[in-house]
């Protein structure tokens, strides 16, 4: 039957639907062709995809789905659990069936601070964890640069480790035990013991392989892990079938309970940053360092840290560790912690004293501070991500996951960087390491191009190279990842005997070889290998090339409110409702329109995943690869809409910024009450709630000059302007209903000794772009970009109102191949550029004046908020930037009847509880004071509001003399 080769068919799905809910199943069910797509991928090369995702809601609702799929004519489905899906070697990719565990299953359920333990659901995500943990003192000890986004249960499966697992250990060394389905029914390891006859089998197959294991895998700090003989048996007389499932990624069976042991958060932490010369002297220094036992030591060689210097992560390093312009040091991140602060100042003292003796050091830095700790340990978290970029020195090749976790005996790694230095050379490939040095296991990412059948090849060579040299070494090939499809090499690694013990296991617990089949170990199904288990589709050319230029990374899956991206995914849970998930949509639809296979179905729920996005342009600038699903949603709404109607919102849109002008000269008209009311009832009729009223004054009305800017030309080819002229930019949105922010920024440009004037310029098409409607969008394009054009050789700065208004020139516009000659800039970066003395500077008053960031704006990551941090410190305002995702308006989408209730989430989720009520909110955005005042009745205002405020009637200094 088809099961058995993991595809289900459309009847075989609608049984087991029918058949789920009949059992009792309260869950999700998706098996609609971008959804199946979404969960086709992880972080490596590789792509499954299943054909139905079921994503139970809690433990009771897992018994039932596997009475249902313990059916007979269900039987043999494969069924794999997934998590975060972070894997980087297809741990959790497979076909039949995948149990989503993150969507619904991600509750904390119990914790109990003075016994030391939590019980968590798998689906719980590590930082939630931690973050819910500080109130108590506690945390869970694991750490993973992906704790952002993966899970507990992904951790358990893999036996995760990661920084400071030299004290803590592994996964394994956390879990004091779980609850697992066995026979249909959950079996608490804590509280019920497995059937008889089951655990006698399991018992006799782990004492029969534990002392071939031992004799066969180094004992090293991060040890081998998965159908782990070792601990299962711990004495004569103990037995704990449990602790086969950690590491045993999904193969035995669902986990659907984990109890964590909890430790102490260390209250005092330092973290020093010493910069070498060269990896190999980096290295090197990790024994000395070892001597005063830190927590952890972490590195980055020359391409990780150039990759991190120029994504702006070293910025908060002293310009004597970072490097001067054109040199590349590499770093080691060495972290101390404990409770004595008198004692940790020692040990931390005794480093720094140590480091200048070790060769090739160049420098030193350390942070006390815990925000400053946590921004610097960004830069070494980020490496997965930034190593994602393509290198397009060498056609199109990027640093992959394949073989990137080895782990070797300290004094071997040294031995093992030649030896791979020198393999890679043989190759003609550059690579990537960076990693946990303390415990001798370093990622190495070679560069290949999966597109490429050369390098596919390759990448079978490279892994059997690797998995003989770590051997020979006295490593081992899997050190924190789990194996996934590189489980091929298990065999060779314990010996047949151990191996046989692992099939027996497997045969007892999984006896239908039904969970996560092919993975680890098989009895009768065929083994997915690196070699057989099949690629991503990969394109290098074509507006969606950044699409298949998605390496699952994830980090768009991040649980934290705080962070910009992503949005629609923070609300659903839905991966497919993500910028992984759309790219995964997109590469579908792409795949089958180029193949001819394209259906009404995958168009259609590629469509429904595109109608989700906000379009807040996180993932253009958050993603490690800047992935920019707006721009590939603007391409394939085009096509949508080639054969479909337009939305009647959309066009009211695209219609309402074209004419925005005509528009604004009846505004006494729209604004009589009778004509407002009518107004408001018919954009309730096209599903828009909320709507902006038309601003009561318009540009003529706010007391400033208003010019075009041919005008502005001419005037400054006769020298009618002086230095102190700035020109104001707003789109069509903020002239027609903003214009009180417009005077805001003209009344603070005054405060500070400028001359502004504004410029009335044409539609952007920023409506039109966003809703596909590409050849409306182009039409503006070109009319806004030869009117800025008439700017070019004119020296004045060009401001715009709205940070959007800059994204759409620099983003959209880039794209369309429309940059205008003339750069337009906001607000603070103008500023900025100024000399220290050409603003006024008010002494401190020792407020705190909170500023809310445009989404567009705190996409940029620690730019925007460091540019309206400094900002204010020259102007003698302390600025604090609010910690905030996305306030759910995002333009248009939060105005629309279908989004009302996903943009009051996101704004409840990190909004609302910065704001008092009553106060006064200062939002750079037009849409996030819109939103401000809708959901907090907050009176919402421009900075510059504060900035005209402060500084009126102030001794101001004179832009044109400095």
């Amino acid at each position: 039957m088809p099961a058995t080769e993991g595809a289900l068919a459309q009847s075989d799905i609608a049984a087991l639907t029918g058949a789920l809910r009949t059992e009792g199943f309260r869950g999700g069910i998706d098996h609609d062709p971008a959804s199946c797509a979404a969960a086709s991928t992880d972080n490596s090369v590789y792509c499954i995809a299943p054909s139905l995702i079921l994503s139970p809601q809690d433990e009771a609702d897992c018994e039932a789905m596997m009475r249902c799929l313990n059916r007979p004519q269900f039987a043999r489905w494969p069924v794999t659990a997934r998590g975060g899906g972070t894997g980087t070697n297809g741990q959790s990719l497979n076909s039949g069936i995948v149990v989503d565990l993150r969507r619904r299953m991600n509750r904390i359920l119990e914790i109990n601070p003075e016994a030391g333990w939590a019980d968590v659901e798998p689906g719980v995500v590590l930082d939630l964890l931690n973050d819910t943990l500080a109130a108590h003192g506690l945390f869970f000890a694991p750490e993973t640069s992906t704790s952002s986004r993966c899970t507990i249960g992904g951790m358990v499966a893999t036996d995760a480790s990661g920084k400071g697992s030299r004290r803590y250990g592994k996964t394994a060394d956390n879990v004091i035990g779980l609850s697992a389905i066995i026979e249909g029914r959950a079996v608490n390891s804590l509280a019920a013991s497995l059937p008889a006859a089951l655990e006698a089998e399991v018992e006799a197959a782990c004492n029969s392989g534990r002392p071939h294991l031992l004799s066969r895998v180094p004992a090293l700090s991060r040890r081998f892990s998965g159908y782990d003989l070792e601990r299962a048996r711990r004495g004569p007389d103990g037995f704990e079938w449990w602790r086969l499932f950690i590491g045993a990624e999904g193969t035995l069976g669902l986990v659907t309970r984990i109890r964590l042991r909890l430790l102490p958060r260390p209250p005092h932490r330092r973290l020093l940053v010493a910069a070498f010369d060269g990896f190999a002297a980096a290295l090197d220094s990790v024994s000395a360092l070892l001597g005063h036992q830190p927590l952890a030591v972490e590195c980055l060689d020359e391409w990780v840290a150039r990759l991190a210097g120029d994504a702006g992560l070293l910025l908060d390093l002293p310009r004597a560790v970072r490097g001067a312009d054109g040199q590349a040091p590499v770093f080691n991140f060495i972290e101390c912690s404990g409770g004595d602060a008198e004692a940790l100042n020692a040990q931390v003292a005794a480093i720094a004293r140590d480091l200048p003796k070790l060769s090739g050091f160049t420098g030193l830095h350390v942070a006390s501070d815990p925000e400053e700790i946590a921004r610097l340990w960004t830069i070494r978290s980020a490496s997965v991500g930034l190593l994602a970029r393509r290198d397009d020195a060498q056609r199109g090749r990027v640093p992959v996951s394949f073989v990137e976790d080895c782990v070797l005996p300290p004094e071997n790694l040294s031995t093992f960087v030649a030896e791979f230095g020198a393999l890679m050379q043989a190759e003609g490939l550059r690579y990537g390491i960076y990693g946990h040095a303390d415990v001798g296991c370093l990622h190495v990412r070679p560069a290949l191009d999966i597109a490429d059948l050369n390098d596919r090849v390759r990448l079978g060579r490279i892994s059997d190279q690797v998995f003989a040299m770590v051997t020979r070494l006295g490593g081992i090939f899997w050190g924190e990842h789990g194996k996934g499809v590189r489980g091929q090499y298990l065999a060779e690694l314990v010996g047949a005997e151990c191996f046989a013990a692992f099939r027996q296991i497997k045969s007892a617990f999984d006896p239908n070889e039904r969970f996560n089949p092919g993975k680890l170990i098989t009895l009768e199904r065929g083994l997915l290998g690196v070699r057989s288990t099949p690629f991503r589709p990969m394109r290098r050319d074509g507006v969606l090339a950044r699409a298949y230029g998605c390496n699952g990374n994830a980090l768009c899956h991040s649980y934290a409110a705080s962070q910009p991206m992503c949005p629609s995914f923070r609300v659903s849970g839905q991966a497919l409702h993500s910028p992984k998930g759309r790219a995964e949509a997109l590469k579908l639809w792409d795949g089958a329109r180029r193949s001819g296979s394209l259906t009404p179905l995958i168009e259609a729920s590629v469509h429904a995943a595109m109608e989700t996005c906000l379009g807040c342009k996180a993932c253009a600038s958050t993603c490690p690869i800047q992935i920019d699903i707006p721009e590939m949603r603007s391409h394939f709404l085009e096509h949508w809409h080639g054969t479909r109607p337009r939305r009647l919102s959309d066009r009211a849109m695209i219609l309402l910024e074209r004419h925005h002008r005509a528009i604004g000269r009846l505004r006494p008209f729209l604004a009589f009450g009778p004509v407002a009311a009518l107004m408001s009832r018919l954009a309730v009729r096209l599903g828009v709630n909320d709507a902006p009223s038309v601003s009561r004054r318009g540009l003529a009305d706010l007391g400033v000059e208003v010019v075009t800017p041919r005008q502005v030309a001419s005037r400054v080819s006769r020298g009618k302007l002086t230095p102190n002229n700035v020109l104001i930019a707003p789109d069509a949105f903020s002239e027609l209903f903003d214009t009180d922010a417009i005077c805001d920024i003209v009344d603070g440009l005054r405060a500070l000794g400028f001359a502004p004037a504004i410029l009335r310029l044409p539609a952007g098409g920023k409506a039109a772009h966003a809703s596909g409607a590409r050849a409306a969008f182009l039409r503006m394009a070109t009319i806004l970009k030869g009117e800025l054009d008439r700017l070019a050789d004119c020296n004045l700065p060009v401001i715009a109102c709205d940070p959007s208004f800059v994204t759409l020139l620099r983003e959209e516009y880039r794209h369309a191949g429309m940059m205008p000659r003339r750069k337009v800039v906001s607000m603070a970066e103008f500023l900025l550029s100024l000399p220290e003395d050409a603003l006024p500077r008010l002494p401190p008053d020792g407020q705190r004046y909170r500023v809310f960031l445009h989404c567009t704006e705190r996409a940029k990551g620690q730019t925007s908020s460091m540019e309206w941090r400094a900002l204010g410190e020259r102007l003698g305002l302390n600025f604090e930037i609010a910690a905030t995702g996305c306030c759910g308006m995002s333009g248009a989408y939060g105005h629309e009847a279908r989004n009302l209730t996903n943009s009051r989430k996101l704004f409840d989720l990190s909004w609302a509880p910065l704001i008092e009520p009553g106060a006064t909110v200062m939002a750079t955005g037009f849409s996030c004071r819109c939103q401000s005042r809708r959901f907090a009745q907050a009176k919402a205002v421009h900075p510059m509001r504060l900035i005209a405020d402060r500084f009126a009637g102030l001794p101001r200094s004179d832009p044109a003399k400095t």
